[in-house]
C-alpha cells in the first residue's frame, strides 16, 4: 500500500503558474505508476496527466497539453505537476493517485476508477 499526500496548490492569476507535487510513503513508489485527476464543484473527476513507472512515458488530457508537465523523482518518492499559462477553467481540487497494475501512459491511465490509491486533494484556485 502507498500514501499519498499533495500540496502546492493556491490562487493564482490567469496565465501564471504553480507547482503541485504528491508525496508518496509506503511500498516501493517506482512500483506505481502515477496520474494526476481534479475535480470543480458540480463536475465529475477528470484525467489531467499519467506517468509511467520510470518517468519517460507522459499522457496528457487534451485540455492541458502543452501547457501542464507530468514528472517524478523516484529518488524522493514524489510526483510533480508543473501547470503554466494556467486559466480559470483549470480550477479545482487536484488529486494524484497511483497504481502497480497501470503503465501510466494510454487510455486506462486516464480513467480514475483504474487507480487503487488516492491523495486527499488540494485546491487550485484561477482568478480571470
Amino acid at each position: 500500500q502507498v500514501q499519498l499526500v499533495e500540496s502546492g496548490g493556491g490562487l493564482v492569476q490567469a496565465g501564471g503558474s504553480l507547482r503541485l507535487s504528491c508525496a508518496a510513503s509506503g511500498r516501493t513508489f517506482s512500483s506505481y505508476a502515477m496520474g494526476w485527476f481534479r475535480q470543480a464543484p458540480g463536475n465529475e473527476r477528470e484525467f489531467v496527466a499519467a506517468i509511467n513507472r520510470s518517468g519517460g512515458l507522459t499522457y496528457y488530457a487534451g485540455s492541458v497539453k502543452g501547457r501542464f508537465i507530468i514528472s517524478r523523482d523516484n529518488a524522493k518518492n514524489t510526483v510533480y505537476l508543473q501547470m503554466n499559462s494556467l486559466k480559470p477553467e483549470d480550477t479545482g481540487v487536484y488529486y494524484c493517485a497511483g497504481d502497480e497494475t497501470l503503465l501510466g501512459y494510454g487510455s486506462r491511465s486516464g480513467r480514475p476508477d483504474e487507480y487503487d490509491y488516492w491523495g486527499q486533494g488540494t485546491q487550485v484556485t484561477v482568478s480571470s
